[in-house]
């Protein structure tokens, strides 16, 4: 293996244009960390001086006129870009978190009589705590299937037959991820979906760590509730507004807890008592960070320009050499593979797995100019974001953490250095 080869598929790359979009400030460094926060696309910066100069600064309130339905707008961006959804079904509004809680609530509400919430161990804590704080306000059972034990799962991954144990006709929610936050492994989104429907149970989906670099089909999945960020493939900025999806054939069957008046069917006539909206408007609680949805418009415009299909093949062809060099060069040095290789079983995002892995991690930013990250208990996600990351900038990153852990170096570094890992 040398660098010929990352060059050539380089030199074959259709997307390869697209990095020259970013700001990049400094060339040598390897940024390996797109599925933690994306780069900042040139075009965002222009886009939000134009709003802050030429609407905020000129039309103050009367702008309200155009921008009041953005997060519809831009939620329909979102959807047929990145989600494989039909306009009407994506808002993008409020965070992951807040989304998840007003759909999972709302999943709740509408199986009345069942008693029971399944999620995974290894789903992201945001997840987990939530319908933590559901199954106890609403005196439900909340089964987690023990996923990060590698007896019953591997790599994290839920198989038909693991979740059939668990389903009953006492199931209303089922909570999962798309790609699993810590392995990267990708769940069978359409065949579990399936499953869960058939014990009359809704879904909901976490795809924050999938959507912008793999294929999703919400619609041709049939999948009833999903949720997602902005901020990692995306490339829309920390804090970013999130989005939620809501298939059109549950959209006047659930409610959420907040209602606000954005929801509401006749919004500027105040009225007494709320009336939902009929369209998904109706999930919407309040005004839009409109600064916020400008830059997820530049960002899934260019996702959109790329097609989805070919930003997901080179994010599977990018991980694919990422295992090549990891067996190569890391596994005699003591590193495990944590993310299946299959690359129809992953995302954008492998995860390696080594004793000295916060270390190790710490030491990469520190003194390779190397930038992935950690997670518990030993793991190191490593990233290819296919608009941003070459394939160069791949290989150069894995052969400096190579040299750093062949040479010891990260032993200079101490753990707890960053309360951000």
């Amino acid at each position: 293996m040398d660098r010929s080869r990352a060059q050539n598929l380089d030199a074959n790359d259709p997307l390869r244009e697209f990095k020259k979009r970013f700001v990049i400030t400094d060339p040598a460094t390897c940024y390996l960390d797109g599925n933690s926060l994306g780069r900042l696309p040139h075009a965002t910066v222009k886009s939000i001086n134009d709003f802050l100069h030429d609407e905020w600064g000129r039309e103050v309130v009367v702008g309200w006129g155009h921008w009041i339905d953005e997060a519809q707008t831009t939620g329909n961006l979102i959807g047929r870009s990145a989600l494989g959804a039909a306009p009407g079904q994506v808002l993008a509004c409020d965070t992951t978190s807040v989304n998840i809680y007003q759909l999972a609530s709302a999943a709740i509400k509408a199986r009345p009589g069942r008693k029971t919430i399944i999620t995974d161990a290894a789903n992201f804590p945001t997840d987990r705590y939530i319908l933590q704080g559901l199954a106890k306000e609403h005196g439900l059972k909340l089964i987690t299937i023990n996923n990060e034990d590698p007896d019953i799962s591997s790599n994290e991954l839920i198989s038909e037959e693991l979740l059939s144990k668990y389903l009953s006709e006492d199931v209303a929610l089922v909570s999962l991820q798309v790609i699993q936050y810590r392995s990267g492994a990708r769940q069978d989104v359409k065949a579990l979906t399936k499953l869960i429907h058939k014990h009359g149970a809704l879904v909901l989906w976490d795809a924050a760590h999938a959507v912008g670099s793999i294929d999703i089909n919400l619609d041709n999945d049939d999948v009833d509730l999903a949720v997602g960020c902005t901020y990692k493939y995306g490339n829309s900025g920390p804090g970013s507004p999130a989005w939620l999806y809501v298939n059109k054939r549950l959209q006047n069957e659930i409610q959420v807890s907040i209602q606000g008046w954005f929801a509401q069917r006749d919004q500027f006539a105040m009225g007494p008592s709320f009336e939902k909206d009929s369209s998904i408007r109706g999930f919407q609680i309040a005004s839009p960070s409109i600064i916020g949805l400008r830059c997820v418009n530049t960002s899934f415009a260019m996702i959109e320009e790329a097609g989805i299909n070919e930003i997901a093949k080179k994010a599977a062809l990018g991980t694919s050499l990422m295992v090549e060099l990891h067996d190569d060069w890391l596994a005699p040095l003591g590193f495990t593979l944590l993310t299946p290789r299959d690359s129809n079983q992953r995302g954008g995002h492998i995860t390696i797995g080594h004793k000295e892995a916060e270390r190790i991690s710490i030491a990469l930013r520190k003194y390779a100019n190397t930038v992935a990250d950690y997670r518990t208990p030993n793991s190191i996600r490593l990233a290819i974001s296919p608009l941003a990351t070459s394939y160069c900038e791949v290989f150069d990153g894995f052969e400096r953490i190579r040299e750093l852990v062949a040479s010891r170096g990260y032993e200079k570094v101490t753990t707890g250095e960053s309360r951000v890992t």
